[in-house]
């Protein structure tokens, strides 16, 4: 397992997932840093082929994690610029970053990653159903957002 190779290929996804979970750059960055340092101490545990939904699971554990602490320091509003293939792409993240945590971490795993309900909700730790409802309420208020944006 290359592990320079997997952070290559993989570093945008754990760190737009933590941003979606943790809304703050500075510990997005942190987790993304835990997260390849997990992979390399559990490298030869991990099945191959399947590094992406490891990484994905480890890293919605370690923000949840990171989000119970107690000791929580005060986050920065977004300002940085995320990478994005396009602008569009960018602003869409921007109104799925105002939703609730439940709403934001399904949102971003179905469609930005493209994982189905099944591995969304073994990476979140719910229920199938649990990810659907999810997915349903976050859909209803990006379309109210995007509306409210557009007559206001």
């Amino acid at each position: 397992m290359d592990i320079l190779a997997l952070y290559d290929a993989h570093k945008n996804m754990v760190y737009r997932l933590a941003l979606s979970f943790l809304r703050s750059v500075p510990d997005a960055e942190d987790a993304v840093q835990q997260v390849f340092l997990r992979l390399i101490e559990h490298r030869d545990t991990i099945v191959p082929g399947k590094e992406r939904s490891w990484l994905a699971a480890v890293t919605a554990n370690l923000c949840r994690d990171m989000l119970r602490a107690a000791a929580r320091r005060q986050t920065e509003p977004l300002t940085e610029q995320i990478p994005f293939e396009t602008p569009a792409q960018s602003g869409l993240f921007q109104a799925v970053m105002s939703l609730r945590e439940t709403e934001r971490a399904a949102v971003y795993l179905y469609y930005y990653e493209g994982y189905d309900t099944a591995e969304t909700a073994h990476i979140l730790g719910v229920s199938r159903t649990a990810v659907t409802t999810r997915l349903d309420r976050a859909r209803r208020h990006l379309k109210q957002k995007l509306e409210d944006e557009r007559d206001g």
